[in-house]
């Protein structure tokens, strides 16, 4: 597909997504099963011992959730090659089955409604390596340039339960975690929240203990263990003084002191844009890891070399992706979208991904003006596929087409251009985190949040945007000094305003799916369409084309 900035012939290339299978445990894992509904995830204790000399897990999980109606028997997930190996309650041993990545405990105690329970689930294993991180979850198992281990875990599309036993499924978050993690000495282990404590033990190990006072999404849990120095500052922001700790291997600490000031303007720009920073309470991180970087709740995880752009290169093609590090910025803008609003089922990570995305270019329009913001994202264009549509198939663990990227960052900046206000524009981002702060959330609230709060009917636009690989075409012929115009590649009922050029003064005009026309006091000579309207162009040569 040739995509467009302007005035350009985009051609579809389908309309429905490809063909996909599904298995049972994909359902098992997708789904709010019975086995799942009946009780609400609290609160997690997470200990684990990391084993470097055998990339081996040991530990256990003591789960806190809260009866919502009776019931005797809970699924729990891991996914092999790591195993549980007992269950208790109140001290007692349960049963359990499993099958495939679902284990079923089965409950002794009476489980009565709006009782607070707690399950302890030991475990250990080889969890799976990653091979290509974030990309490809799992662990990652290496060595700094000083020859010490650096491990970390990564696991957003393939879940948390690649590692640890949990409510593997985004629509349910502990309220509050405890994570303990021994590591051999001098190694440090970093994870999310706040430090609480750090044990020494005498046989060579140390345990530290992080606390997060926040609902989390599980993905976003992570184990980070480095040789790691730190230094911290602090930011003065909406909510008051924000704590920023930095974690970095000690031949790094002078170039992150210099690089890392970046976060500071992150935070200058999304609080702007998006409001206060979610998680004061938890802090803000930024962690060195061994890969590019991922938006581990208060712990990004940072891999970038300390270089603008991303690996190098500018994701937009404009020059503006160079002025900025591409992970600070992105990965931190998703504790505004993932970390704070989580999508409630996988299918819609394009909440996650979209809105972040086009932190980006809010970013560049906050430092270097709304002209420059737009060009990035529609420099960001040039990434689009359009092979499946951006959300995707719902109750089977299923994320939609990577377009969720830069073609939902483009969406969201054509419905910038359809509102029409950008101080409206900002209050509904803006609200957008007040009203569904800490919350797991579906497309739809989303969709009539900012339908209600922008007073447009937006059902045909997100439909054809997120259920729909094509973009729509605004066809149009110059006859006899007039326009005729309509919309085409489309959904049914598609209808969307744009912004229009004729002999160089602006127009809204409004296609609809059938044949219009416009004449104006002057015969039309040329008409352009607003370049940052993702849409494409096809010119009516032949009048015949339009009868």
């Amino acid at each position: 597909m040739t995509l467009v900035l302007m005035g350009i012939l985009l051609i579809s290339c389908g309309t429905s997504a490809q063909e996909q299978s599904f298995t049972r445990q994909d359902t098992l894992r997708g789904s709010i099963t019975t086995e799942r509904i009946w009780w609400d995830l609290s609160y997690c204790h997470l200990s684990i011992s990391v084993h470097p000399g055998d990339s081996s897990f040991t530990g256990n999980n003591l789960i806190g959730y809260r009866v919502l109606e009776q019931d005797s028997l809970m699924q729990i997930d891991l996914q092999p090659p790591m195993e549980i190996h007992k269950v208790s309650q109140d001290g007692k041993e349960l049963d359990f089955i499993k099958d495939g990545n679902a284990w079923y405990i089965k409950l002794k105690a009476e489980q009565k409604q709006g009782d607070i329970k707690y399950l302890l689930v030991e475990f250990s294993g080889l969890p799976k390596v990653s091979k290509r991180p974030p990309w490809d979850g799992g662990v990652s198992w290496g060595k700094d340039d000083n020859g010490n281990h650096f491990i970390a875990t990564a696991n957003q599309g393939e879940g948390a339960s690649l590692w640890w036993p949990c409510k593997d499924h985004p629509y349910d978050e502990p309220d509050s975690m405890l994570i303990s993690i021994t590591v051999p000495d001098p190694l440090m282990n970093v994870s999310n929240g706040r430090l609480r404590n750090l044990e020494h033990h005498e046989n060579g190990t140390n345990t530290s203990h992080w606390f997060v006072s926040n609902p989390i999404n599980k993905y976003g849990v992570n184990i980070n263990v480095g040789d790691y120095i730190h230094f911290g500052n602090v930011y003065n922001g909406e909510e008051g003084k924000l704590d920023c700790d930095y974690w970095v291997l000690p031949y790094n600490e002078e170039k992150a002191k210099e690089h890392f000031k970046q976060a500071h303007l992150m935070l200058e720009a999304f609080e702007y844009w998006f409001g206060p920073y979610p998680f004061y309470e938890d802090g803000y991180k930024l962690v060195e890891v061994l890969y590019p970087g991922m938006e581990h709740q208060s712990s990004v995880t940072y891999g970038n070399g300390y270089n603008n752009g991303y690996g190098g290169r500018d994701v937009s093609s404009t020059g503006y992706g160079m002025k900025f590090d591409f992970i600070i910025v992105h990965e931190s803008g998703h504790e505004w979208f993932a970390n704070s609003i989580t999508n409630w089922d996988l299918a819609d990570m394009w909440i996650h991904e979209s809105f972040t995305a086009y932190s980006e270019s809010l970013f560049v329009e906050y430092f270097w003006g709304k002209e420059a913001g737009a060009a990035y994202c529609r420099g960001t264009r040039l990434n689009i596929s359009n092979d499946r549509p951006i959300i995707g198939q719902y109750e089977v663990n299923h994320m939609g087409s990577g377009d969720m990227y830069a073609k939902g960052a483009n969406m969201l900046h054509t419905l910038r251009q359809i509102i029409n206000n950008d101080e409206q524009w900002r209050q509904i981002l803006r609200g957008l985190n007040k009203e569904f702060y800490h919350q797991t959330v579906k497309t739809k609230q989303i969709e009539n949040y900012i339908s209600e709060k922008s007073g447009l009917d937006l059902q045909s636009f997100f439909h054809q945007y997120l259920r729909d690989t094509r973009i729509p075409v605004f066809e149009y012929a110059l006859l006899d000094g007039k326009l005729i115009y309509r919309w085409g590649n489309c959904v049914k009922g598609f209808r969307m305003k744009l912004k229009v050029y004729i002999n160089g003064q602006e127009h809204w005009i409004q296609p609809l799916q059938k044949w219009q026309d416009l004449e104006l006091e002057e015969p039309i000579k040329e008409i352009q369409i607003d370049h940052d309207f993702y849409v494409g162009t096809l010119h009516a040569i032949e009048a015949e084309t339009v009868k």
